[in-house]
């Protein structure tokens, strides 16, 4: 891409999530403006964009996907969305930044990476704890040996979520792994080093083939085990934490998902226990640095498309080890 004007960037929908994860970040970004907007509802979309200052509204998703005038999809549609407007964008000849989880399924996720390879644009999934440096740190004291050989890795998210909620729904490819889950799983993957592979797991169910709970137990190989928590019911308490364990020491993570909102990192090992807060800006403004310097052949963006069918690959057989089909099947 140019490096001598900011990237547009075109948004997909009025999700809650845009302010946060991409127009705020943007404010402070000189390398990013947000520069349209479509959404199904018209109104919503004039709402939308007069009370985020975004300059033009267009009539709809194709239109957006076809402007010549901008440069960068961003689509935080529901999850059954992102496998269909991802690849016309891509195949539109615009780069896309997707929501995570990238896909309602593998073969989907496959499927969008191929179209960018094709169309030879750019696919990043928006895992954007991975790029505040509390990631780095704790990949950096698991790899570095802080902790010896590594045994056991654990995360945990829960946040109670409205019965309404289009997480509830199937057709939308719901589901607490796909919305909660995704960001554990992932981090056992980044943290470890390693992919695990799914030994058990057990589902609460809401509607049917919807899991308000998750629990699965993985097999990482090399004399290691993983386990995943994740919840949405009406009774969750809201939690977010990572834990690692090696036979010298261990980590304990508090909100490693969102630092920016308070984190903690303790240390314990033989030389004694420590407590560490990482600074940083928001998760959000990390991650949008990170995808324009890949756009500009700057930098690294790694939650890319074949990270992201790794990550769909792993949700897909936690929902068949709990007895319940993968999202879009």
């Amino acid at each position: 891409m140019p490096d001598t004007r900011p990237l547009r960037i075109g948004t997909l929908g009025a999700a809650r999530i845009t302010p946060n994860a991409l127009i705020k970040p943007a404010e402070q970004v000189r390398d990013a403006q947000i520069t349209a907007v479509a959404a199904r509802n018209p109104k919503r979309a004039e709402e939308f964009a007069h009370s985020h200052k975004i300059p033009r509204v267009l009539p709809t998703y194709e239109a957006l996907i076809a402007d010549p005038e901008i440069d960068v999809i961003y689509n935080p549609l529901p999850n059954s969305h992102h496998a269909e407007w991802t690849i016309r964008a891509l195949r539109a000849g615009k780069h896309v930044l997707c929501e995570k989880p990238l896909a309602s399924n593998a073969a989907e996720a496959e499927q969008m990476t191929r179209v960018a390879a094709e169309t030879g644009r750019f696919l990043g999934e928006a895992f954007h704890y991975r790029y505040h440096p509390l990631a780095d740190r704790v990949k950096a004291i698991i790899s570095g040996g802080e902790l010896g050989k590594l045994r056991y890795v654990e995360g945990n998210f829960t946040v109670p979520i409205p019965p309404d909620n289009i997480r509830y729904d199937w057709i939308l490819a719901g589901g607490a792994t796909m919305d909660l889950g995704c960001y554990p799983l992932h981090m056992i993957r980044y943290f470890s080093g390693m992919t695990p592979r799914v030994v058990r797991a057990a589902a609460r169910t809401g509607p049917e083939n919807i899991d308000v709970a998750m629990d699965v137990q993985m097999d990482l190989g090399e004399g290691a085990t993983a386990r995943m928590a994740c919840a949405m019911a009406q009774d969750s308490q809201i939690m977010a934490n990572f834990i690692a364990r090696g036979d010298r020491g261990e980590i304990t993570v508090i909100n490693p998902i969102a630092p920016q909102m308070g984190h903690q990192l303790t240390i314990k090992t033989n030389a004694g226990e420590k407590q560490e807060s990482v600074p940083g800006d928001s998760s959000y403004m990390h991650q949008l640095r990170a995808y324009i310097a890949a756009l500009r052949g700057q930098g690294e963006f790694p939650t890319d498309g074949a990270d992201g069918v790794i990550g769909m690959r792993v949700i897909d057989d936690v929902y068949r080890a709990a007895g319940l089909p993968p999202r879009g099947t």
